[in-house]
């Protein structure tokens, strides 16, 4: 497992840190975020297209707009030949 580092919420403090790694091994993205609100969820649940509940496993992450950019960067480093 090759994980790199790629940012951090320029917003920073002391209660959380969102923040982007990504796998170079597997192309995946590994973000650390807050955990969407119980509303927030429970609206993003009765909108799934697979129209099943989000599985015990998974968890709607909210992140914030501010980031954006640090995830293009993470997306362009895992596929330079896409922009």
């Amino acid at each position: 497992m090759n994980i790199q580092f790629v940012g951090i919420d320029p917003d920073t403090d002391d209660d959380g840190c969102p923040t982007v790694w990504v796998d170079t091994d597997t192309s995946d993205l590994l973000i650390q975020s807050y955990k969407a609100d119980d509303a927030a969820t429970a609206r993003c649940d009765a909108l799934s297209p697979a129209r099943a509940p989000i599985p015990p496993a998974e968890t709607v992450i909210r992140i914030p707009r501010r980031m954006i950019p640090i995830i293009r960067k993470a997306c362009d480093e895992l596929d330079p030949g896409v922009r």
